[in-house]
């Protein structure tokens, strides 16, 4: 049977069953998930490739014409006129649903109000940024993987969007002078395949603090109150050498896991420590690109995934339910 004659016939069928069924009835039969125009559409993988765009093209016109259908049939049977409902005024009227933060955002202020609360004054900036700020204020060479394709949003040059939200810490210390104390928090893009632990795009929050004599025992300090107010008093922290372009020299930071209590659990993948943000003193070359002396001056930073640290603490085994709106997953915040 070819396509204009299977239209014909659904069309038949349609105006037949028009007669019994209801408007709803009719949409979930004919236009619903599994009605009868998808059947339709299968019939596509049929047909050759230069007959597929205008067939798709009819689909849709007819799908649109059924649905008209039963918007005309729903408004008909609605001002023929069912018998007037009684309403009794004397019943209590249905609460609202209220709407709450989105687990991701509540994760967003309970983080900023820690480090707010160090004195940390929150700034923000574009999301679309200069090659400039993402990549050479921060000391990271063209050559480095980072600034491939594959790994970075280019949009037309020199803009991009941001891969980090770093470019806020840059433009933050071309602009002012020390001593400088902020929190950057933002969405970051990359160019990553969705999956359980990737989304190509998350929020990230950065702290910086530059002025005279800032050491890395500074540093340690601040996490460690970062750690304890998020997760408790007794959660312990723990620095491994790492390295970052724009830090000199750096470190990964790890806390007790505070689920299991740092005895060993599946989460913790029975190491009792958690990964959870980069860290360390910022590169004299990056003081030096942003105008700070770095004879003068010294500083410390940190970032850390605000998805990742919302996974870990409700328990949430795969970042892509932050954007899938499911009502019942975020109904449970």
């Amino acid at each position: 049977m070819d396509l204009d004659s299977a239209i014909e016939e659904v069309r038949r069928a349609f105006e037949k069953d028009a007669a019994g069924l209801s408007p709803e009835q009719l949409r979930n039969r004919y236009v619903g998930r599994d009605g009868r125009v998808r059947e339709l559409f299968g019939l596509l993988k049929s047909l050759p490739p230069d007959r597929k765009g205008s067939a798709g093209q009819k689909l849709n016109a007819f799908k649109e014409e059924l649905e008209r259908r039963v918007e005309e049939l729903r408004r008909g049977r609605a001002s023929a006129g069912s018998p007037r409902a009684v309403v009794d005024l004397t019943l209590p009227g249905r609460a609202p649903e209220l709407g709450r933060l989105h687990p991701v955002y509540r994760t967003w202020d309970e983080i900023v109000r820690v480090f707010t609360r160090l004195g940390f004054e929150v700034v923000t900036g574009p999301e679309i940024e200069t090659e400039e700020n993402n990549f050479e204020a921060l000391n990271i060479p063209l050559e480095h993987p980072s600034r491939d394709a594959f790994d970075t949003f280019y949009i037309e040059p020199p803009y991009l969007l941001r891969s980090h939200t770093s470019p806020v810490q840059v433009r933050t210390m071309k602009a002012r002078r020390p001593p400088i104390r902020v929190l950057a928090p933002g969405k970051v893009f990359r160019p990553d395949k969705p999956d359980a632990g990737h989304s190509p795009m998350f929020h990230q929050v950065e702290g910086l603090l530059v002025g005279r004599d800032v050491t890395f025992a500074q540093l340690k300090g601040v996490l460690d109150l970062f750690a304890k107010a998020m997760w408790g008093p007794r959660t312990r922290i723990r620095f491994r050498p790492s390295f970052f372009p724009f830090t000199e020299p750096s470190a990964e930071v790890d806390v007790s896991c505070f689920i299991c209590g740092a005895r060993g659990c599946p989460a913790c993948k029975r190491s009792g420590w958690m990964e959870i943000l980069g860290s360390g003193m910022v590169h004299p070359k990056v003081l030096e690109h942003c105008g700070i002396d770095p004879e003068e001056h010294t500083g410390f930073a940190f970032g850390l995934g605000v998805e990742r640290i919302a996974m870990l603490k409700y328990g949430i085994p795969d970042i892509r339910r932050f954007t899938e709106n499911h009502f019942a997953f975020l109904e449970q915040f």
